[in-house]
């Protein structure tokens, strides 16, 4: 059976806590779990090497944070979520459940059942939200549409419910490809594609891309996302803290992007830019 480590973190500074997710992100952790005494974060135990060990060590020692793992059964993860799972309501545009809860019934616009199983993007964390918030201000109905680590599928599920004619959603981690495949079947949104890639270098071409993932990979992929973009089109950008717009900015002004909105949500932001 497949298995995961889990890292427990020992770290009360809310800040500090954002730092080390992002951070951990950049190390290949792909979940996330806030506690009141620190964070449990997890990766695939195939990812779990000395480069990654090593770099947790280091990251552990620049905060003043002590830590644990240790391997878990997914399976036991998922049920771990489920019996601490709340649904997420984004004002009253999007409700996001797992099928075990009750329908928003008119609450919202859209109603969307998320299982996770390892995967980010619950609409939970601050990036996720905000994302959704942006969507809510952008005409996408028949509109091509690229979401750059689609994690859960949660934000193609959206733009495929907005209206958008053509939806691709990729990620390089086979626990997220089949959550995602998983999740699409589950909100009846099977025209979404679903593909696994390490980067977004596709040659295809797009009216809005949205990358929900982390600053580094990001910036690796920016002259892709570029190309990737239909002249007049909209790039979503998310997974950063409030201290990376400065250097986003930079490089998305550099490649002629007009910055239209951030939203902040728990010092995390997303970006809005017209190409």
């Amino acid at each position: 059976m497949s298995s995961t480590i889990q890292v427990s973190i020992e770290v009360t500074d809310e800040a500090v806590k954002d730092m080390m997710i992002a951070e951990l992100s950049d190390l290949g952790f792909d979940g996330f779990e806030e506690t009141e005494t620190g964070l449990f974060s997890y990766i695939d135990s195939a990812k779990f090497d000395t480069e990654v060990t090593a770099g947790l060590a280091d990251l552990a020692a620049q905060h003043g944070a002590t830590y644990s793992s240790k391997a878990i059964d997914k399976q036991n993860w998922n049920a771990l979520w489920e019996s601490n799972f709340e649904p997420v309501l984004v004002d009253n545009f999007v409700g996001v459940r797992a099928n075990f809860h009750e329908p928003f019934n008119g609450q919202v616009e859209h109603d969307i059942i998320i299982t996770p199983k390892m995967s980010f993007g619950t609409g939970h964390h601050g990036t996720t939200y905000s994302v959704m918030q942006l969507m809510r201000g952008i005409n996408f109905k028949g509109q091509s549409v690229f979401d750059f680590g689609t994690g859960t599928g949660l934000l193609a599920i959206l733009a495929h419910k907005l209206g958008a004619s053509y939806v691709l959603g990729v990620d390089n981690d086979d626990w997220c490809i089949e959550n995602a495949s998983e999740n699409i079947v589950v909100n009846n949104t099977q025209s979404i594609e679903i593909e696994k890639v390490n980067d977004a270098n596709l040659n295809k071409k797009f009216n809005i891309i949205i990358a929900n993932i982390n600053k580094n990979i990001i910036l690796d992929n920016l002259a892709f996302l570029a190309e990737a973009t239909v002249p007049g089109g909209v790039v979503l950008l998310s997974g950063l803290l409030v201290e990376d717009e400065p250097e986003i900015e930079a490089a998305c002004t550099a490649l002629g992007w007009k910055h239209q909105e951030t939203r902040t949500r728990n010092n995390w932001i997303a970006l809005h830019y017209a190409v």
